[in-house]
């Protein structure tokens, strides 16, 4: 059946739709509040019923009737096999390997996916201190791949973060085996400029896609550290179905839909 792509949508919708086509049916996804929300649950209303998802506040393979203004909201336990704890999530679950796929974000995210949301600047005198890890630095190690959600600016994508607080593929393919770090690793960033994925040999980022209404060239302007776009297309839109759950089903209240489409 041929796809009808919607022609009215928002950037963030475009993201959210982006996020959830990265969630295979049946995987478990550690998700955290805003966007890794609306794609995990758009991803269980379309192609993926029987994803699992977990809430780092301790609700674990719940079915979501109302997106929750966070991880820590009542509404995360709707028929969860699990109501447990923090503590519950990441050592039960998280640290036993069974995480397939862990949403993170952060100030800086290098050329290897390595993510900094501790300082700027030296550790010891920076210029801007953030509040660091929460659990990203666990989850960045643990779970079995990483997607990674970012506003695409310069700043923000330099060749080498300040700081790593979660890592990546650190600097190179073999950074992780080095660090002890026996799996895992980002598999994409989603940004509002487009989607990169990482080169299999070097494991450099590269460019996927742009968004519609942006160039590659857009992007690689926008990136602090030289960046491979001869692979890159356009990202695919959101279908009009897409776009139909994610207001009605999703985020019918514009929680953040609407929150953050007025910022944009």
């Amino acid at each position: 059946m041929e796809k009808k792509y919607a022609k009215d949508y928002t950037l963030i919708e475009l993201m959210a739709v982006a996020a959830a086509r990265e969630i295979k049916d049946r995987e478990i996804v550690f998700a955290g509040t805003g966007l890794p929300m609306l794609g995990a649950m758009l991803a269980q209303h379309t192609h993926a019923p029987n994803c699992t998802i977990v809430f780092e506040a301790g609700a674990v393979d719940c079915k979501l009737a109302h997106l929750p203004m966070s991880v820590g909201d009542p509404r995360t336990m709707r028929f969860a096999s699990t109501a447990t704890g923090l503590f519950d999530v990441f050592s039960t679950i998280l640290q036993r390997g069974y995480i397939d796929v862990g949403f993170l974000s952060g100030a800086q995210i290098d050329a290897y996916g390595n993510i900094n949301a501790t300082c700027i600047g030296d550790y010891h005198r920076p210029k801007v201190r953030f509040p660091g890890s929460g659990g990203s630095g666990d989850i960045a190690c643990l779970s079995k791949r990483t997607i990674i959600i970012a506003v695409h600016e310069k700043r923000r994508f330099p060749e080498r973060v300040d700081y790593i607080t979660s890592p990546g593929w650190i600097d190179g393919p073999e950074g992780r085996k080095r660090a002890g770090l026996p799996w895992g690793g980002p598999s994409a960033v989603i940004t509002t400029l487009g989607v990169l994925r990482f080169d299999e040999r070097t494991k450099r980022a590269y460019l996927a896609s742009y968004h519609p209404g942006v160039t590659p060239k857009q992007v690689k302007k926008n990136t602090g550290f030289k960046l491979d776009v001869s692979r890159a297309k356009k990202t695919e839109p959101p279908t009009e179905a897409e776009i139909k759950i994610l207001r009605e089903k999703v985020d019918p209240e514009g929680i953040f839909l609407k929150k953050v489409a007025a910022e944009e």
